[in-house]
């Protein structure tokens, strides 16, 4: 029976086959292991072993079990695969399906794309040539698509006359590194694929091991997850008309979809319920699709559903947003550089983004964390923050990994590979410039939630922020706003920027750099306050428009007031607090907002007050009518 046909055929293996990626350095034996484990276990198609060997025969020369997957001529001569492949074959256990991926440098991005659906992995270490900053880096790459578990085979152990000591020493240093990036190896095997040593058979040449051969290693793994009962993912591939009827088609990555079910559609948030599974020429059941199928799906309402839109149940939303913190490996020709602008293509979502800030920069062979992080070079690992020209639909990859991975290109060229590991709705420190110092530590979650506390507060957690040049008034105004809510039974702080840079933020000066870092600091204490159930009112010049969007976003717009304090330079220079514009103007001083450093007023706020034309007890009646709405449980 021809291989696809006995691997669909089987009924013995009914679970989902494990996918299984192998990686290496060029040269180090994947082609030749992959062509053994086909023939050894009688997965290739019939008739091919010996088509094979008659054309190395007709070419006058010898025959390679590598030559069993070279499909061109031309890869052939060439004597490398350049595509990434995948290839069923079973043993008596299970099914499963290779995923080739190729080891030069130039062709990384199609091991990342190969990689990125693999649930196991085999990584091939040539006995002779020994570890490589190719064997490093395929390493790093594994442990960024999430996959925790690997094989490590030490290939072509004929070429050191099947050395205990050679291997031993390889799987020493292996596994040190392997440690270093949280990456675990279930075992390494010396192997010899040519002559298939403990491929499928125990070695007698290698009496010293006593593990396991390949085959019964990979059948350790546990059986590949029916995705089924995961939460629905189901990204818009297209739309399409047929007679009166628009069919809306995608393959579900995860989840299942049932007709009538209710659905949203994302980053829309509309929402309909689903009238007809489409299939085209299939007698399958009409009621239900699951993942890993390719459908069609028609609506109840007359919605406008273009594609990248991800179609989710109500349970389990994406998360959904413009700025997400991510890692990803770097293989462009040019650098990824902050503010940068690249293509993004998550599941079938594609837009533009700009590189919002460089968190850390990791050398992917030598594992040494650099200080300059205003770039990423080639082959260089980072932690990113990412911002979208458009909402998105994601999630962390932690969770669902297929709605969790992306690349970037630059131009025309995919350039990175990345997985997301915080959003909006999580993390919260997208202006991150330093990193945390221990990789082993997560937010740990109170037994207490936010809604308990303000109902024991009888009042909802919000932020007023105050915003304008020195001068302008805002204090003046956030101080006599906190006597009055005070007064009026409210839990309120008053978190100045000034009292903050002699205690939280002694360490930074008035760069534009530390005014950001300032600006995000003042967010995140803020946001802790608000989610203690108090308001909160900040007063801050925080000069630049993005660093206030971001502390919206983090907080949430609707517990969030930005309040402009809208007041001329001139006049601002009259009230001169701490006599800085004198000293600004006489050249003592330099970064004075407003003098040599700039201010971006806001575009459209909650509240804009001529601060030196209304009466304060006229402008506290319009914050609190803006405001009480946001605090007042009713």
């Amino acid at each position: 029976m021809p291989m696809q046909q006995q691997f669909n055929a089987t009924s013995s293996h009914p679970q989902l086959p494990l996918r299984l990626v192998i990686v290496g350095h060029v040269d180090h034996g994947k082609s030749t292991l992959i062509g053994r484990l086909l023939a050894d276990t009688h997965s290739l198609l019939e008739g091919k072993l010996d088509a094979v060997k008659k054309y190395c025969e007709q070419r006058g020369k010898p025959f390679e079990y590598a030559f069993l997957l070279d499909a061109l001529e031309e890869e052939q001569e060439q004597g490398v695969t350049i595509d990434t492949t995948q290839i069923p074959f079973r043993t008596k256990k299970r099914n499963y399906i290779i995923i080739d991926a190729p080891g030069h440098k130039e062709f990384l991005k199609n091991m990342v794309s190969g990689a990125a659906s693999a649930d196991v992995a085999l990584l091939l270490i040539d006995a002779e040539e020994g570890i490589r900053e190719q064997s490093r880096r395929h390493g790093y790459i594994l442990s960024l698509l999430g996959i925790r578990e690997l094989i490590v085979i030490v290939n072509k152990m004929d070429l050191v006359g099947f050395s205990e000591e050679r291997f031993l020493r390889i799987e020493k240093e292996y596994r040190s590194f392997l440690m270093e990036i949280d990456l675990r190896s279930r075992t390494f095997i010396p192997v010899s694929a040519k002559m298939g040593d403990n491929v499928a058979e125990i070695s007698d040449r290698m009496k010293w091991y006593r593990g396991k051969t390949v085959l019964e290693a990979l059948d350790t793994f546990h059986n590949a997850e029916s995705h089924d009962d995961h939460s629905l993912r189901f990204p818009v591939q297209d739309v399409y008309k047929f007679d009166e009827r628009r069919i809306i088609a995608g393959r579900i990555e995860s989840g299942m979809l049932r007709k009538g079910d209710p659905i949203y559609f994302w980053p829309t948030g509309e929402t309909s319920k689903v009238k007809t599974i489409e299939r085209w020429a299939s007698r399958k059941d009409g009621t239900k699709a699951v993942a890993g199928e390719s459908v069609g799906v028609t609506i109840e309402d007359p919605l406008f559903i273009e594609r990248g839109m991800l179609i989710t149940h109500k349970e389990n939303r994406p998360h959904v947003g413009t700025v997400f913190n991510a890692s990803i490996f770097w293989m462009g020709q040019k650098p990824l550089k902050v503010g940068g602008t690249y293509r993004l293509k998550l599941t079938t979502q594609e837009l533009d983004c700009e590189i919002f800030t460089i968190n850390r920069v990791i050398d992917a062979v030598t594992l040494e964390e650099y200080s300059e992080k205003s770039e990423v070079k080639k082959n260089d690992v980072a932690e990113i923050t990412v911002k979208t020209k458009r909402p998105i639909a994601f999630d962390l990859v932690k969770k669902i990994p297929e709605t969790g991975r992306f690349v970037l290109l630059d131009g025309y060229d995919v350039s990175g590979g990345g997985i997301i590991t915080g959003g909006e709705q999580t993390s919260g420190r997208f202006y991150q410039k330093r990193t945390l110092k221990s990789r082993f530590v997560s937010p740990a979650r109170s037994f207490v939630t936010p809604e308990e506390r303000e109902e024991k507060l009888q009042q909802r957690g919000a932020v007023i922020w105050f915003t304008g040049l020195p001068g302008s008034g805002k204090t003046t105004l956030a101080r006599a706003l906190e006597r009055r809510l005070f007064d009026e039974g409210s839990l309120v702080y008053l978190l100045e920027g000034e009292t903050i840079r002699f205690g939280l933020s002694s360490d930074l000066g008035f760069s534009e750099k530390e005014r950001r870092e300032q600006t995000r600091r003042l967010a995140e204490v803020a946001n802790l306050f608000k989610r203690a159930g108090i308001v909160t009112i900040v007063t801050s010049v925080s000069p630049f428009k993005e660093d206030r969007e971001f502390a919206r976003r983090m907080i949430g717009p609707d517990r969030f007031v930005e309040i402009y304090a809208d007041s001329p330079l001139e006049a601002c220079k009259k009230r001169n607090p701490h006599g800085i514009y004198t000293k600004a103007e006489r050249g003592e001083i330099k970064g004075v907002t407003g003098i040599d450093s700039p201010y971006e007023p806001p575009e459209s706020p909650d509240i804009t007050l001529k601060t030196g034309e209304i009466a304060l007890d006229e402008m506290l009646e319009t914050i609190l009518g803006k405001l009480m709405p946001k605090i007042v449980i009713r």
